[in-house]
């Protein structure tokens, strides 16, 4: 009885080398994967062909049949020599659109944290206030803008031609000039004061864009131990080295997130990408212009992407 015991020890031996766990952070990535894939068929299935179709129209002549269908002759890099040589405003309005989105991310990220932080007190009407914040995200739907303006135009078209004046006066905000020359005398930077201007005249983008950023900041900040700030002010930690010590730190994954969730929901909407469809569905018809167009805007935004991203996880706080 107890060689076949003995045997049988050793037999299993193997067996435990067989059954041995994966280490904790290959199981993560195993883990991290099966969160990803829906997204990974989903690229494959239905965006990856419209991708290579996109960057097979950029290299080529693309004209359409009476009966349907379309040919294709190839062109080379054509398309791409005339937008960045010839074309008249492409490389300004490509300039300028990545302009404007590293102008506002930065500001539509600080004030959707800003306003987290404040919604996420306690306080009559909290429910409301949060819903207010997110009202911009359902109203930019493209139905319900459409509705508005048409409820706009009727309104301005039903109203004397003074009111109508002084409605559309009251949208057209206020002039800074004398708060501009007076922080300008004061010794304030000419950089910092440009940038400053800047936020205040797109302030009603920065409002109507910051909806989902507070949602996922809101739920950041809910996730934070109340026994992390319990502990800090038994020890004596200010209000200011809460933020920096704890709230900061722990919300600085998603940082990343809404970072990544703004410059793409600011380049969508940009001018580059209106060039674009205007290209190609307007009166002129240029589909291969009008692809390379899409596929240098997407090539930019994917290497600001990249670069910020990079930046910023470097510095972002990964709890284990």
């Amino acid at each position: 009885m107890t060689a076949s015991t003995g045997k049988g020890a050793v037999g299993r031996i193997p067996n435990r080398r067989l059954k041995r766990r994966l280490p904790l952070s290959a199981r993560r990535a195993w883990v991290g994967l099966a969160f990803v894939s829906p997204f990974i068929v989903g690229f494959i299935a239905f965006y990856a062909r419209g991708l290579l179709l996109t960057l097979e129209f950029s290299l080529s002549d693309l004209s359409l049949k009476p009966d349907g269908g379309y040919t294709l002759a190839f062109s080379g890099l054509k398309h791409y020599i005339y937008a960045f040589r010839e074309h008249a405003t492409f490389k300004q309005v490509l300039t300028s659109s990545v302009g404007n989105m590293l102008l506002d991310v930065p500001l539509i990220l600080f004030f959707s944290l800003f306003m987290a932080i404040l919604l996420n007190q306690r306080f009559r009407g909290r429910t409301a206030a949060r819903a207010i914040f997110f009202l911009p995200v359902l109203l930019n739907a493209p139905a319900i803008s459409d509705a508005l303006d048409m409820a706009r135009a009727l309104l301005l078209g039903g109203t004397s031609p003074a009111s109508a004046t002084v409605m559309n006066a009251a949208g057209g905000g206020v002039n800074v000039s004398y708060y501009v020359d007076m922080l300008g005398s004061l010794g304030m930077p000419r950089a910092a004061l440009n940038y400053i201007v800047g936020a205040v005249s797109r302030i009603n983008s920065i409002i109507t864009s910051s909806g989902v950023q507070i949602v996922i900041f809101l739920a950041a900040l809910q996730s934070i131990s109340p026994a992390l700030y319990e502990v800090a002010r038994i020890e004596g930690a200010t209000a200011y080295e809460a933020f920096w010590k704890i709230t900061f730190p722990m919300v600085s994954p998603l940082i990343v997130t809404n970072m990544v969730y703004t410059l793409v929901d600011s380049f969508v909407s940009s001018d580059v990408i209106s060039l674009s469809y205007d290209t190609i569905f307007g009166a002129a018809k240029q589909y291969g212009l009008g692809s390379a167009f899409s596929l240098v805007s997407m090539i930019a935004l994917c290497g600001i992407l990249m670069t910020a991203s990079g930046i910023v996880s470097k510095r972002a706080f990964y709890q284990n």
